[in-house]
């Protein structure tokens, strides 16, 4: 396993949740942590003062122009990257009858788009230096239906078929990833995420620093670690 010492990491929707979890992990790693957000100024800037003050980036990800302008801004102020963990995402329930195509571009425009083109910005800069790691986070509900979540599930599904295919594509020198999470509370609660710890072996939710172990081991994995799917979900999807 190689150390994160030194690393510059890309983080996106690191403000918050699971996102502030992996960037607060990886800066204790020893890693140089670039804090992406889009609209939660004053979390990022909370997460950064954590990180040592770490450098932060404000883009729109459902613009391909403004994700292309972040990583020129990586590339001038932090240097090449090394890693990057797609994070960033939004959730929405709907009755799949009802979904709009406004409802369904929201979604699918942060939660598949932007992890493409992301990792299309990140891979061309570490192709060229001959190594690199991206780890996309995706979800329980890329591996299992949610009849009110249509459009997520299909979102994270693609990001989960999108991560296999990148590794055939950016192999041999870049491992691509994905950590899929189960039922992870940052404060909120509702009847479904009760029905779904209790339906959960490990009988209890996850937390944003178990996450954060597993985005870990793929950023410090040799490249024949590459194409897979890690479910830390308490082993929910095994029901």
């Amino acid at each position: 396993m190689a150390s994160l010492e030194g690393k510059t990491i890309l983080v996106t929707g690191a403000a918050k949740r699971i996102g502030r979890s992996i960037a607060l992990r990886l800066h204790a790693e020893g890693a140089r942590v670039a804090i992406h957000y889009s609209t939660s100024e004053a979390g990022a800037r909370q997460t950064a003062a954590e990180c040592g003050n770490a450098p932060l980036y404000r883009a729109n990800l459902e613009s391909v122009a403004e994700i292309e302008a972040m990583f020129r801004e990586i590339d001038a102020t932090l240097g090449p990257l090394d890693g990057l963990v797609n994070n960033a995402a939004r959730f929405t329930r709907f009755d799949p009858l009802e979904i709009t195509e406004a409802d369904w571009d929201f979604i699918h425009d942060v939660n598949l788009k932007a992890v493409f083109f992301c990792c299309q910005q990140a891979a061309r800069r570490m192709k060229s230096r001959g190594h690199g790691r991206i780890v996309n986070i995706s979800s329980l509900g890329g591996l299992r239906p949610w009849a009110e979540h249509a459009h997520y599930c299909a979102s994270k599904a693609g990001v989960v078929m999108l991560t296999r295919a990148l590794a055939k594509a950016f192999g041999p020198e870049i491992g691509v990833n994905s950590v899929a999470p189960g039922v992870i509370p940052f404060g909120e609660w509702n009847d479904a995420m009760e029905a779904m710890v209790r339906a959960t072996p490990a009988g209890r939710p996850g937390t944003g620093a178990e996450i954060a172990d597993a985005v870990v081991y793929f950023l410090t994995a040799s490249n024949f670690v590459t194409g897979q799917i890690l479910a830390v979900d308490g082993g929910l999807s095994q029901r």
